[in-house]
């Protein structure tokens, strides 16, 4: 058996998603890669997408929400000196599509269970509000992103700029994410056993 990872292509190597990749692979014992196309056909592979949110092409479901996302943006927050109990804006992606309303509130639940405050939702795209209508001072900001990049950078300078007293990491090669990916290839190799 062999963990291949899938993550979404940057022009870039994906750092964290080779760091997570590496260190699940290490706690498994087995090999592991990270994949930026088509999800190979190979039966010895067991395939974890590094997404958060769900991606039509891949037949297994992405790594959140989930209580060890919600978990490791905590620590994020933490690390970035935010008080437990701030007011926060978790800010994502956003996207059209099916269940993606429902799929980012459920983040912001186990956001706001594992920070035990309040969270409130905003989105660069898609339905829902933007970072800009919902940010005010005094509010610590959680990307809701794996990895680094324009994204991440583009919620940094509106949350400065809208005066957040924090602003958070990506969730990023935290351990959390790599105890998910190894529960995951676990599990789809149950599976693939049973069937």
């Amino acid at each position: 058996m062999r963990l291949v990872t899938v993550a979404r292509p940057t022009g870039a190597p994906n750092r964290v998603a080779h760091e997570v990749t590496a260190r699940a692979a290490h706690t498994l014992g087995v090999p592991g890669v990270v994949s930026y196309g088509p999800v190979p056909a190979d039966p010895s592979s067991i395939v974890v997408p590094l997404l958060l949110s769900s991606a039509h092409d891949l037949p297994v479901p992405p790594l959140g929400p989930h209580p060890l996302i919600a978990a490791a943006q905590a620590a994020r927050l933490v690390r970035a000196g935010a008080r437990p109990g701030t007011p926060v804006v978790m800010v994502a992606l956003g996207a059209q599509g099916p269940g993606i309303a429902a799929h980012l509130e459920r983040a912001v639940e186990l956001l706001a269970h594992s920070w035990t405050g309040p969270v409130e939702l905003a989105t660069l795209s898609g339905p829902g509000p933007r970072p800009e209508e919902v940010l005010r001072r005094r509010v610590a900001v959680s990307p809701y992103l794996l990895s680094p990049g324009a994204d991440a950078d583009r919620i940094r300078a509106v949350a400065q700029a809208s005066g957040a007293v924090v602003v958070a990491d990506v969730v990023g090669a935290h351990r959390f994410v790599a105890d998910l990916v190894v529960r995951r290839f676990r599990l789809g190799a149950a599976r693939s056993h049973a069937a």
